[in-house]
């Protein structure tokens, strides 16, 4: 019986030691904006960058409320900025500036790229190409957006702040 209770203890406390563990990702995009709550209208309260370790503190459907590395940080990203595999980055070599943007890497999940829009433009000639041009260079900052949503009263319907 001491046996079986010794064996028994020794497999909770070796439960609980892998339990504790915590888990880290590494941000797999160019930069990661770290929000106040899950949701991508949540405040900003700071970012993360290519390759950076952060630990798994909660998980919410597809967002990860994330601390950095040196635990100073704390705040939500969506789950397909993350990736298990450590993300290494050699000096030297041009890997940093090669990281991918979180649009470039939902473009590239979708299979578009310089090839495929060529494709594209060759067989819709007719389209107005300058005018997606002329879109694509509008950039609209998250404060502005905020800034937006708070004028309109815009809440919605979960997580955001």
């Amino acid at each position: 019986m001491k046996q079986t209770t010794l064996i028994a203890a020794l497999l909770l406390a070796f439960s609980m030691g892998v339990a504790a563990k915590p888990t880290t990702m590494s941000l797999q995009i160019r930069k990661g904006d770290l929000r106040s709550s899950p949701s991508f209208l949540g405040r900003i309260v700071g970012s993360a960058a290519y390759g950076d370790r952060l630990t798994v503190e909660e998980r919410r459907g597809t967002w990860i409320r994330v601390r950095t590395e040196e635990g100073t940080l704390t705040g939500w990203l969506h789950s397909s900025a993350l990736t298990k595999k450590k993300v290494k980055l050699k000096a030297g070599r041009k890997d940093a500036d090669g990281a991918a943007s979180s649009g470039e890497l939902a473009l590239a999940g979708k299979g578009f790229n310089s090839e495929v829009e060529a494709q594209f433009k060759q067989q819709n000639a007719e389209a107005n190409f300058a005018a997606v041009d002329i879109i694509e260079a509008i950039h609209i900052t998250s404060r502005e957006v905020q800034r937006f949503l708070n004028t309109g009263r815009v809440v919605p319907k979960a997580g955001a702040e």
